[in-house]
């Protein structure tokens, strides 16, 4: 919750159409590269990498979820739900 202190944001709303989708298909990669880490660390017995993994992972599905919705992909629901 902001306060009276909290400067607003600059914003300048000049990103494409084109960089979105390019920020979501690299963000699909990387939660893909996260997963592919995870199982790594599973078969190495990495508890740690796994947790940093799938917090990863988890994080980047709330980008995908973001952008999705941002797109107006068709079935993502708002992303606070």
């Amino acid at each position: 919750m902001a306060t009276s202190d909290d400067a607003s944001p600059i914003r300048t709303y000049d990103r494409s159409w084109g960089e979105i989708e390019e920020m979501l298909n690299k963000a699909i990669e990387r939660r893909a590269q996260w997963k592919k880490w995870f199982e790594q660390c599973k078969r190495d017995e990495d508890r740690d990498g796994m947790k940093e993994a799938a917090s990863n992972h988890k994080a980047l599905d709330g980008v995908i979820k973001t952008l999705k919705w941002t797109l107006g992909e068709e079935g993502v629901e708002h992303p606070l739900d």
